[in-house]
């Protein structure tokens, strides 16, 4: 993009602001005091994770990256739900 500096200059920042919520967020998932903060946490990286692809996907202007989003997002609001309900309940099925 080289036409465009204030996109660029908006990427680099979203790259950044993102990079620095995913180890914000990798620091509670290791530090956290209890079990369910370290889900949340999880559950926030794959959304923070899902919004670095995108924009990898904006920076490099391939519709690839935005199917491996929605992918990541698939996944772990699946792995939530199951991390949710084993520790709520004990079980995953019934």
């Amino acid at each position: 993009m080289n036409g465009w500096p204030l996109i660029d200059w908006a990427l680099n920042f979203a790259f950044a602001t993102v990079g620095l919520a995913l180890v914000l967020c990798a620091w509670r998932l290791l530090r956290g005091p209890q079990t369910p903060d370290r889900v949340l946490a999880l559950d926030t990286m794959y959304i923070n994770v899902v919004a670095l692809v995108i924009l990898f996907g904006m920076r490099f202007g391939t519709e690839l990256f935005f199917e491996a989003a929605l992918i990541i997002a698939l996944l772990g609001f699946a792995s939530t739900v199951a991390l949710a309900r084993y520790l709520s309940r004990g079980d995953v099925i019934e």
